[in-house]
């Protein structure tokens, strides 16, 4: 006689095959994991990384704030002997918070985008701020800014990797990196709907008539911009004007003999990761294609004609 649904003879069946099915390797993995989301391993994320290594795809020694003792916890998980970090990710190191110099920053946002955890607070033209308890120091912020107000600043002494985190704030970076995907996901769901409503309630307009049987001497319309188009070129605008403020203060204060305030009596170490981090920004195309470095003050001056200091 078969089973029908339903059939309180399968519930204990049911029961004995979920308690005995084991947690999948890939979230094994992931609680092994740092959760600073840094990217340092090669992929976006510390769970896309734990699904590299559950399939074979990626090695379990690509994690550099987890540093050496990571590297044993996942060869302990998976049966495998315990090697060297991989120095192609980075190296193991002191745990750094970002600082904004408030001297500096624009309010562009780009460091707002970047973070992962949402550690960092402020409004488009306000001066952002870090939130030390939520940083992960990742880096991620640094690149984008395309003033360099934000330095990382070692905050640990001596202690790295593991010595320098712990399992609570692993937990608490992962649970905010989860509540910064679902917030994306929400604002890129509602950007979608606004558009397709923009699509919806657009007026038809009649396609162009071919060039042999326009009207002689009729001109082409233009386009027609948009109110989103207008604000788009607006901001883009004030950006840049900010922008052009914030390099001839830097100027001045290279005048002066004076730099960022947050940027003073770091380690060799940490001013080759913000040099690093710099050429990164320039190999992405981040920076302005006339800016030049403070050891030459005022040469961009004039290049601009939204250079003035009140736009």
């Amino acid at each position: 006689m078969s089973a029908q649904p339903g059939d309180v003879s399968l519930k204990p069946l049911m029961t004995a095959v979920i308690a005995i099915s084991p947690t999948p390797l890939a979230s094994q993995i992931e609680d092994l994991l740092p959760q600073t989301q840094c990217t340092k391993c090669g992929y976006p994320a510390c769970r896309p990384y734990a699904e590299a290594i559950a399939t074979g795809q990626a090695n379990y020694n690509q994690c550099p704030p987890g540093g050496q003792e990571g590297v044993a916890r996942l060869a302990a998980l998976l049966g495998k002997p315990v090697i060297p970090l991989n120095p192609e990710n980075g190296l193991e190191r002191p745990r750094p918070l970002a600082f904004i110099d408030e001297n500096l920053c624009i309010g562009c946002t780009l460091c707002l985008q970047a973070c992962p955890v949402d550690a960092i607070v402020g409004a488009a033209k306000q001066m952002h701020t870090v939130i030390p308890a939520l940083c992960t120091g990742c880096d991620l912020c640094v690149p984008p800014c395309p003033v360099d107000c934000i330095a990382m600043i070692p905050v640990t002494g001596d202690h790295t990797g593991w010595d320098a985190w712990s399992q609570a704030q692993a937990d608490a970076a992962r649970a905010r990196h989860d509540q910064h995907l679902a917030r994306l996901a929400r604002e890129r769901d509602a950007a979608e709907a606004r558009k397709a409503a923009r699509v919806a309630g657009a007026p038809r307009t009649a396609a162009p008539a071919a060039p042999d049987t326009a009207a002689a001497g009729t001109q082409a319309q233009p386009l027609a911009v948009t109110p989103e188009d207008e604000a788009q070129a607006k901001k883009r605008a004030i950006i840049q004007a900010a922008m052009e403020r914030a390099r001839k203060k830097k100027e001045e204060l290279a005048k002066l003999g004076a730099g960022p305030k947050n940027t003073g009596d770091v380690s060799p170490e940490v001013q080759a990761q913000i040099d690093a981090a710099d050429a990164r920004r320039r190999r992405l195309g981040l920076t302005q294609p006339d800016e030049t470095p403070p050891s030459a003050p005022g040469a961009n001056a004039g290049n601009n004609p939204d250079n003035d200091p009140d736009a």
